[in-house]
């Protein structure tokens, strides 16, 4: 699935012009011709409280996994991770993703915008994220995950290992489902 965006200002050039080249991991669903004043770029599909999301993946602090995604390699988001062992309470500007290795699904958002765009309330959303694996355990039968509650239930059970990463990814989330979507946004009819 590609979006675009309508014309912007100056600044935002820049910036869709990175996210162009960085794309996802993901082939696009769909394509349409972007009008004028338009930029196209794909989108991804996730999950947050059993919801599908959209986003996009721009930077990551890992130069493996920026490959991997086409994103832009940025290794100072590493440098938005706190300091020592996470904290009760400890505040952040990152936020987890839990990322499935070894069955294939959609990443699982910890929190995202509500609603979208400039309106939002939300003061846990981060388009930062901490790149949490998530594996399937032998002899456990996989099966989608869609929200980090249900993910928490699976590692609490023994079915999955999470494993924390060192890397942190820039995926802001565009749209939710009754929630709306960043100003501007033209998504193709599915």
């Amino acid at each position: 699935m590609l979006i675009q965006w309508k014309a912007a200002p100056a600044w935002f050039a820049v910036f869709a012009l990175l996210a162009t080249v960085a794309g996802c991991a993901q082939t696009p669903v769909t394509s349409v011709a972007p009008g004028p004043g338009q930029l196209q770029m794909p989108v991804l599909k996730g999950w947050f409280d059993g919801e599908e999301v959209l986003y996009i993946t721009t930077d990551v602090s890992h130069a493996d996994v920026a490959a991997a995604k086409r994103a832009n390699f940025a290794p100072r988001l590493a440098h938005a991770l706190p300091a020592g062992p996470a904290q009760p309470g400890q505040r952040s500007s990152v936020d987890k993703v839990y990322a499935v290795t070894n069955f294939q699904q959609p990443s699982i958002f910890a929190s995202a915008p509500k609603p979208v765009g400039p309106a939002s309330a939300d003061t846990a959303y981060s388009p930062l994220w901490q790149m949490v694996k998530v594996t399937w355990q032998p002899g456990r039968t996989p099966r989608e995950l869609r929200a980090e509650e249900a993910v928490l239930d699976a590692a609490e059970k023994g079915e999955v290992l999470l494993e924390a990463t060192p890397v942190v990814i820039n995926c802001p989330i565009v749209q939710r489902p009754g929630q709306g979507s960043l100003p501007g946004l033209v998504l193709p009819q599915r």
